[in-house]
């Protein structure tokens, strides 16, 4: 994927300060939970222009791997995905990326192996902020469903209200 190519549907991350990228597959019930967060974002927020708000979906990886060889990066990285911590369902808690034990870093969500590899590659060698913001999941259906649990579509609003915190405050 060329960041600079109008086929991505993203052509300008390379001029954005900042990056909200919504993790999440939509048709497994609660792991749809960042990309509902993008939708609220973009329906009742207003961000500067040099802020990119993204429904990553199941492609963060491909976003992410793009800006390591992109020659212009952003300053700042929030991702927000669904998470099981073994938390309360709905919770709403940060995570650092020098957190992840190194047993779960090969499979630490955001769905797939190398995400966490290149989230920690573009924090350390690349100078980025990255912000992890994640919600215990309730479920994850076994069969298809766009349906989220009452308690993360209740975490819409506050994670919005943090992500926008975050912005104003860079």
């Amino acid at each position: 994927m060329n960041l600079q190519n109008q086929n991505t549907g993203i052509p300008d991350i390379p001029n954005k300060n900042v990056l909200v990228l919504g993790c999440g597959n939509i048709l497994l019930g609660d792991d749809g939970f960042g990309p509902r967060v993008i939708d609220e974002l973009l329906k009742n927020y207003h961000f500067p222009k040099n802020v990119g708000v993204i429904n990553a979906g199941t492609s963060v990886r491909n976003i992410l791997f793009d800006i390591t060889l992109s020659e212009k990066k952003p300053g700042r990285i929030i991702i927000i995905d669904a998470y099981d911590a073994g938390r309360t369902p709905g919770e709403i808690f940060e995570i650092s990326i020098d957190e992840i034990p190194q047993k779960k870093i090969d499979d630490f969500s955001m769905h797939q192996l190398p995400t966490s590899n290149l989230l920690k590659e573009l924090k350390d060698f690349c100078n980025i902020d990255i912000t992890i913001i994640a919600c215990q999941i309730e479920n994850i259906p076994t069969e298809v469903s766009t349906d989220i649990s009452r308690k993360l579509l209740d975490a819409i609003p506050e994670v919005c209200e943090r992500i926008s915190e975050l912005i104003k405050n860079k």
